[in-house]
């Protein structure tokens, strides 16, 4: 016997922005991300290594859950919705580079030019998708030192050290900018934000219902056809108008 789900209403006024996949995704990730960084610094770190203890151990736990840590990006590629966020992170569009000129030049964000995600938030992952792969390949060369050549050895542990400080670097960043806006964290926890979030920070990205079909004209009457008139002509455009269509947001 299936005990059915109960399907719950939506909440007024929210979007769906991440998939029940998605969010499991970036729980898994964090989990196991929080896991090696926390690990690490008992093992680079001397005070915390003697609060700690049990070194062998701690070792074992840092090993396996850097390399466990693609699982949950494989696995999510099952979902449709997950595979679609992938490929709105992997590309970028005029509008990401205007965001990102904007965010150089003048120190600031502007959610203007922002889709789904913003270039911040695309540069954010590619970064740690490579770091991931770095991190693990010259980790698993540290794990097994008798399979490759000393100087191997040497260059893998000087990357994996000063990448695992970057890395640390730039997650207190991400983690800092996400508590700032209590919004976007509900969004990853939940999967729904506001209308009005995602209208202020992210306006390409088309959330509203499809505008309602235009209603047909009636037809004409059979028994008293009437003349058709001559097509008017095409009121030419006041000075300095444009015609806008439905890309237009992307030019913004």
């Amino acid at each position: 016997m299936t005990r059915r789900r109960r399907d719950r209403p939506a909440p007024a006024g929210t979007v769906r922005r991440f998939t029940r996949a998605e969010t499991w995704v970036h729980r898994t990730l964090n989990t196991l991300m929080a896991v090696c960084v926390f690990t690490a610094a008992c093992l680079y770190l001397p005070p915390l290594a003697e609060i700690v203890g049990r070194r062998r151990l701690v070792v074992t736990v840092h090993e396996w859950s850097g390399i466990l840590l693609p699982v949950p990006l494989v696995l999510g590629l099952a979902s449709r919705a997950y595979r679609a966020d992938t490929r709105r992170l992997g590309r970028f569009f005029p509008h990401d580079w205007t965001w990102l000129r904007i965010a150089v030049r003048r120190r600031r964000r502007d959610s203007r030019y922002a889709g789904k995600f913003n270039a911040g938030q695309k540069l954010y992952a590619a970064f740690a998708v490579g770091a991931i792969l770095i991190m693990m390949g010259t980790g698993l060369i540290m794990w097994f030192p008798r399979l490759t050549p000393l100087l191997w050895r040497t260059g893998a542990t000087f990357v994996h050290d000063w990448l695992a400080l970057l890395v640390a670097a730039v997650i207190t960043g991400h983690v800092w900018l996400a508590s700032s806006d209590p919004e976007a964290r509900r969004g990853l926890r939940t999967g729904r934000v506001s209308h009005w979030w995602a209208r202020r920070e992210h306006p390409l990205w088309h959330t509203g219902p499809p505008a309602p079909a235009a209603p047909e004209p009636p037809a004409p009457s059979v028994s008293s056809p009437t003349p058709t008139p001559p097509p008017a002509a095409p009121a030419s455009p006041a000075p300095g108008a444009t015609s806008r269509g439905t890309d237009d947001a992307d030019t913004r």
